[in-house]
């Protein structure tokens, strides 16, 4: 597992585990020690991965899990757009990892999905340590040789889809590309060109979505993503919801 030489001479480092109970978790760890990146951590299997709203997340030897260990980026309102940098990121990375033959789109807010299936799932979390100090891992999860069956939403991996990119392959292409993409963003001063470009490469717009919330479902059709990364649904009457956070699936994906 190597960095690209861009990322290197940037100043991001990599550790490297054959085992972690999260890769998340010990970037938090080692935040809480002082550390504060840019810092890689890279596992070949976790015993303890977790995904959005505490799911489980399988981690299997053969795929990626990596977490990015950064710090001092500016307005927290701003660090949740890391998700759609990330997105990006790793749409970047896979389309390398494939040669340029990749049918990849991306859902909201931070799922990356190849022929409508995911292959990637992204979880930002975060920590204060004073009150100009904070810390936001950014995990990632690329299903190079395996993906989860029997899920909600259905997943794929990259072998099955005919590409055997291994899981260093994909790391060094990423390495790169979220170096290039957090660049972009630059701590939200940059986030009107990563919307651009994440909306240029989403799934749905225009089509029907029903979207789960922490207590509530809502449906309509998938109009935009507002200056702040909030989903834009247009709904039954005309009026515009703006969704913040939620679990979003196909209708018509549904009525077949």
């Amino acid at each position: 597992m190597q960095l690209d030489p861009a990322a290197a001479a940037a100043g991001v480092r990599l550790v490297v585990h054959d085992s972690l109970g999260s890769t998340n978790a010990e970037a938090l760890t080692l935040a809480r020690g002082g550390e504060r990146g840019p810092l890689w951590i890279v596992a070949h299997r976790q015993s303890a991965g977790r995904g959005r709203r505490g799911r489980k997340w399988t981690s299997e030897p053969g795929n990626l899990y990596a977490t990015l260990l950064l710090s001092d980026l500016g307005a927290s309102a701003s660090v949740a757009q890391l998700s759609f940098v990330a997105a990006l990121a790793v749409h970047d990375a896979i389309t390398v990892a494939a040669s340029g033959i990749a049918p990849l789109a991306l859902k909201w807010p931070n799922d990356v999905l190849w022929g409508g299936k995911k292959i990637c799932g992204i979880l930002l979390e975060g920590e204060s340590f004073a009150a100009a100090s904070a810390a936001v891992t950014v995990g990632i999860g690329v299903n190079c040789k395996h993906h989860p069956r029997d899920t909600e939403f259905p997943a794929t991996d990259l072998a099955a889809e005919g590409i055997m990119a291994a899981p260093d392959q994909v790391f060094y292409a990423l390495s790169r590309t979220m170096m290039l993409r957090v660049d972009q963003w630059r701590s939200g001063a940059g986030f009107a060109a990563t919307r651009a470009d994440w909306l240029s490469r989403a799934a749905g717009i225009g089509q029907p979505l029903r979207v789960r919330l922490h207590d509530r479902e809502t449906t309509g059709v998938f109009e935009a993503l507002d200056e702040r990364g909030q989903l834009l649904l247009r709904k039954s009457d005309g009026t515009i919801e703006a969704v913040t956070a939620g679990d979003v699936f196909p209708l018509q994906a549904e009525h077949t």
